[in-house]
């Protein structure tokens, strides 16, 4: 007998009770110059799905470079958090 289907149904009853409780998770992560960050879709079918961060253009954005691509302003949403 598992108990893994039992502690998934139970993680899934706390998550969707921690949401209705008005939960709202935040990311916490600090981006620095030279990070790498993955794209949540590539800019073009043949450019790289990741992208170096090169400098913060405001509190929200980042100039960056894309390999097959160029540089581009990315949003945070753009990318994993």
């Amino acid at each position: 007998m598992s108990l893994y289907p039992t502690d998934t149904a139970r993680l899934t009853i706390d998550l969707e009770q921690a949401i209705a409780q008005g939960w709202n998770p935040v990311c916490r992560i600090t981006y620095n110059r030279d990070t790498w960050v993955n794209l949540l879709q590539p800019l073009s079918a043949y450019s790289f799905n990741e992208a170096k961060l090169l400098c913060q253009e405001a509190s929200g954005s980042w100039v960056a470079w894309v390999p097959d691509y160029g540089e581009v302003v990315l949003d945070r949403s753009d990318f994993y958090c």
